[in-house]
C-alpha cells in the first residue's frame, strides 16, 4: 500500500466521521447555515474526529518505539504497565491535589507513567526468558498489579468513578474545551521524526549502538520520556486504548519494514485510520448507543494480536 493510498483514506474517514453520530448533521444544514449544525460540527465532531487522529498516531509511534527499544514486536504502553502507571498517577492528583489542572494531572500521570516504564525495563533484564510472547505477558501481569492497586485505593477513598473514566477509552464525551491537551502529541510526534534513527540504532542492541558512538542510555531514557508523555496525554484525554501500540506498527511492518524512519509516516496513518474506523464502528453497530471505543479497539486488536502470534509461530516453524 502507497503512503497517498493512507492518506486518502484518511481525509475521506475523517470526513465521513464528522457525519456519524446521533445527532443530525447533513451538507444540506450546513449549507442553509443552520445554526444547530455548525454548533453541532465545531463543538462536538471536529474535536471528536481531531483527537481520534491525534490520540490513532501517538500510540501507534509511543508503541514503536517501545518496541524499537526492548527489540520485542509485542511491546506498547498497555503491555508494558505504562498505561497503569499512568492511571496511579491519575489517581494520587486526585488524593494529594484535589483541585489540580488538566496539565497538572497530565504531569503528574506522565511521572507515574515513566517511573513504570524504568520498572518494566528493570524488570526485562533480570528476566533470562526473552521469548517474545513471554515478555509482554510479564508487562501484562505487571500492569495488572499496579491496576489493581489504583482500584483498591480508588474504593479506598470512594472515588471509584472518577477513576473509571480513564479505564475505558471513549471519545463521546469530547467536546470543544476539553480535549485540547492532546494537542500536546502534536510536538512529541515532530520530535520522535527527530530522533527516528537514534531510536533504530538503539533498537539494534546496546553493544551495537555503543559501538556506533551512540549513547544507549541516554537514548534509551529519551525513548521511554517521549512514550509515557504520549501515553499520559492520551489517557487525560480519551482514556485506555488497548493493543493499537502493538497492533499497527506490526501490520505496518508487514509492508513497510522495520526501520523506524521510513515506516514512521505509515505508522502514523493507519494508526488514525483504525482509530477512526473502530470509532464509527462503535457509533453505529447499536445504533442510536454506542460502544467505547477501548471496547471495539480491544475485540479487534485482540484478534490481530492472536493473529501475529500465530503467524510468528508459523514462521519459527517453517525456519526450523
Amino acid at each position: 500500500m502507497k503512503r497517498w493510498h493512507l492518506v486518502v483514506m484518511l481525509c475521506l474517514l475523517a470526513i465521513i466521521s464528522l457525519f456519524v453520530g446521533v445527532g443530525q448533521l447533513n451538507i444540506q444544514g450546513l449549507f442553509a447555515g443552520d445554526a444547530q449544525q455548525w454548533q453541532l460540527l465545531w463543538l462536538s465532531r471536529i474535536p471528536r474526529m481531531a483527537s481520534i487522529i491525534i490520540a490513532g498516531m501517538s500510540l501507534s509511534v509511543a508503541g514503536l518505539i517501545m518496541q524499537q527499544l526492548t527489540q520485542n514486536k509485542f511491546v506498547e504502553p498497555t503491555t508494558a504497565g505504562t498505561m497503569e502507571a499512568a492511571k496511579f498517577g491519575v489517581l494520587v492528583s486526585m488524593l494529594v491535589f484535589t483541585s489540580a489542572s488538566p496539565m497538572m494531572k497530565a504531569g503528574i500521570a506522565f511521572i507515574f507513567a515513566f517511573i513504570g516504564t524504568l520498572v518494566f525495563m528493570q524488570i526485562l533484564k533480570h528476566v533470562k526468558q526473552k521469548n517474545s510472547i513471554f515478555i509482554p505477558l510479564v508487562g501484562i501481569m505487571f500492569g495488572n498489579i499496579i491496576s489493581a492497586i489504583t482500584i483498591f485505593f480508588a474504593y479506598r477513598f470512594d472515588i471509584v468513578q472518577n477513576v473509571n473514566a480513564f479505564m475505558q477509552g471513549d471519545f463521546s464525551l469530547v467536546v470543544s474545551g476539553q480535549y485540547e491537551l492532546i494537542y500536546l502529541s502534536i510536538p512529541l510526534l515532530i520530535l520522535a521524526f527527530i530522533f527516528a534513527n537514534r531510536f533504530t540504532v538503539a533498537g539494534m542492541g546496546e553493544s551495537f549502538a555503543r559501538n556506533l558512538g551512540a549513547n544507549y542510555q541516554k537514548i534509551t531514557n529519551g525513548g521511554l520520556l517521549l512514550v509515557s508523555i504520549l501515553s499520559a496525554v492520551v489517557l487525560l484525554s480519551a482514556g485506555t486504548i488497548p493493543f493499537l501500540g502493538l497492533v499497527v506498527p506490526n501490520l505496518v511492518a508487514l509492508y513497510r519494514g522495520d526501520h523506524l524512519r521510513k515506516s514512521l509516516w505509515d505508522i502514523m496513518l493507519f494508526g488514525a485510520i483504525f482509530v477512526l474506523v473502530c470509532d464509527m464502528i462503535g457509533r453505529l453497530v447499536i445504533y442510536p448507543y454506542e460502544l467505547p471505543i477501548s471496547l471495539v479497539v480491544g475485540v479487534i486488536g485482540s484478534g490481530i494480536f492472536l493473529y501475529l502470534i500465530l503467524r510468528r509461530e508459523r514462521q519459527n516453524g517453517t525456519q526450523a
